[in-house]
């Protein structure tokens, strides 16, 4: 069965993966990799893009 999703937006730069760990290819001193994590900024590390108020235009 499918699984209803949030009707939400998704962001459009993280493309709803707001959080991501980035290695730098240094090793630590007990063999682990050096990771950095790094937050989208457009969607605040949430995943969803708020709706933005539309233009519409009157008359002539």
């Amino acid at each position: 069965m499918p699984q209803h999703a949030l009707n939400t937006p998704v962001c459009r730069d993280c493309d709803g993966f707001p959080v991501v760990a980035i290695t730098t290819g240094t090793r630590n001193p007990d063999g682990t990799r050096t990771t950095l994590t790094v937050t989208c900024s457009t969607c605040k590390g949430t995943g969803h893009a708020t709706r933005s108020a539309s233009l519409a235009r009157a008359g002539r």
